[in-house]
């Protein structure tokens, strides 16, 4: 394959990833969000922090949502055996990304001074999701779904798929060997001497 057909397969790759991505996302969104405006207009302590805590349920489960979209659509050619280890870097990946809308949320409410459900939503569930949704999406593609080498150590490439058909497939469309690499490999050796 050439470089170029190289190039516009990983951007094509990359392309589904993101558009996929995105879906997984939307449904995870829809969680967050109505979990998180469902707890908050029921406050029970009267607890000023209360909706800090309402994003915080809001983001783990859509966390949840989102491991199992992402690992059985989005990424499903690079999942991992190591599926505990996989799960667990999904988690602090999706932690730091949910982090970063709850940083969001804090600075709007503490450092601006915008409360209302209007702002929380704004700062939460617009600018804290976007940003995130960038972390996370460069964290699940490159760590928690990246190839890993003999030694266990991320690579920063996508790992193959194991499933057979699909791995077939790939090596039809790009050859592991070129022809001159196999017409020297199909050389008998000399007789020993």
């Amino acid at each position: 394959m050439s470089e170029t057909a190289a190039e516009r397969s990983d951007g094509t790759a990359l392309l589904t990833q993101l558009l996929r991505f995105g879906v997984v996302g939307g449904v995870g969104f829809v969680v967050d969000v109505a979990v998180f405006n469902l707890l908050r207009a029921h406050e029970p302590f009267g607890w000023a922090w209360w909706p800090v805590a309402a994003k915080a349920i809001s983001t783990l489960l859509a966390i949840a949502v989102n491991w199992i979209g992402n690992r059985s659509w989005t990424f499903r050619e690079h999942r991992r055996g190591d599926t505990g280890r996989e799960a667990a870097e999904f988690l602090v990946a999706s932690l730091i990304g949910g982090g970063v809308s709850l940083l969001c949320l804090m600075f709007s409410r503490d450092v601006l001074g915008l409360t209302s459900a209007l702002d929380d939503n704004i700062s939460a569930n617009v600018v804290g999701l976007a940003l995130g949704s960038a972390v996370r999406f460069c964290a699940y593609r490159w760590w928690v779904f990246g190839e890993r080498g003999s030694s266990g150590e991320d690579t920063g490439t996508l790992m193959p798929t194991s499933d057979p058909v699909a791995r077939s497939e790939e090596m039809l469309a790009d050859p592991p060997a070129s022809s001159a690499m196999r017409a020297t490999m199909a050389r008998p050796s000399p007789p020993p001497a």
